[in-house]
C-alpha cells in the first residue's frame, strides 16, 4: 500500500501502523521522542501509534520538535 509521508510517497505492507511508519521514517531512535504524527490532519496520540492502522492513500505528517534559542 502507498501513503504520503510529508508529501513523499512511501510503500508499506498492508496492516502497517503509525508506529511502523515512524520506525521506517529514517529518524534516529533518540530523535523519535520529540515528534508528533497526524494522519489526514488528525493528530494521533503516541499511545495510539501501535494500534492505528494506515490505509492506502492516507496523508501522514510527521513533525519533529527542534530546540532553539
Amino acid at each position: 500500500m502507498k501513503v504520503q509521508l510529508n508529501g513523499e510517497t512511501r510503500e508499506l505492507t498492508d496492516g502497517a501502523t503509525v508506529a511502523d511508519l515512524v520506525e521506517r521514517s529514517g529518524l534516529e531512535p533518540e530523535r523519535r521522542r520529540g515528534i508528533a504524527v497526524a494522519v489526514d490532519a488528525e493528530v494521533i496520540p503516541r499511545s495510539a501509534w501501535k494500534s492505528t492502522e494506515l490505509a492506502e492513500g492516507q496523508a501522514v505528517e510527521l513533525v519533529t520538535a527542534i530546540q532553539g534559542g
